[in-house]
């Protein structure tokens, strides 16, 4: 069975990996919800200028160790708006970077090497292959449920992308699913 597992989370991460580039690239899943800044450039300028360190900001800023007063001119300027959040790169980056693109082949086969895992834990309960698909299917639910949902809800993310990155998952894992329910059988009794 180690070696099925094995073997379904390669192949299975590689799978997802290549879900990711079809709904990324090829289908409008991947931009949903993203809008493009209008007249960005003078606000990369005014970052610039003003932002050095590359980082996660929030604004309008705040932080934990602030004085009640602090904290209430603080809600008063959130709801004045605008806020947000920022990820912030000063120096730029390669798109798509070999770098990058290994760092998520790589992550997307440790995490189909967990489900491969859990399925071979519950491929004995699980009656047939549709129960095997959806359970792994299922597994995809959860960090939208987990993540994305707290995304929409603490930081603003808008409702559609949300949707669009559940949707992602699930149907990343589904397909994933059809292939470890192929790999990973009952064990024998």
């Amino acid at each position: 069975m180690a070696k099925r597992i094995v073997l379904g989370g390669l192949a299975g991460g590689v799978v997802l990996f290549v879900w990711g580039a079809i709904s990324h690239m090829v289908l409008p899943l991947g931009e949903v919800g993203i809008k493009v800044m209008p007249n960005e450039q003078p606000v990369i300028a005014a970052m610039r200028e003003n932002l050095r360190e590359p980082g996660f900001y929030f604004f309008p800023g705040g932080g934990h160790d602030m004085t009640l007063e602090q904290q209430q001119a603080w809600a008063e300027e959130d709801q004045r708006g605008p806020n947000g959040i920022l990820i912030y790169h000063p120096t730029g980056s390669e798109p798509l970077s070999p770098t990058q693109l290994l760092t998520e082949l790589l992550a997307n086969i440790a995490a189909a090497l967990v489900v491969a895992f859990l399925l071979g834990q519950a491929a004995g309960a699980l009656a047939g292959y549709g129960a095997k698909v959806l359970f792994v299917a299922l597994l995809g639910l959860l960090p939208g449920l987990d993540v994305d949902v707290s995304y929409w809800n603490w930081y603003g993310f808008p409702g559609d992308y949300t949707l669009a990155v559940i949707a992602d998952h699930v149907i990343g894992w589904l397909v994933v699913g059809l292939v470890l329910a192929a790999i990973i059988t009952r064990p024998a009794s």
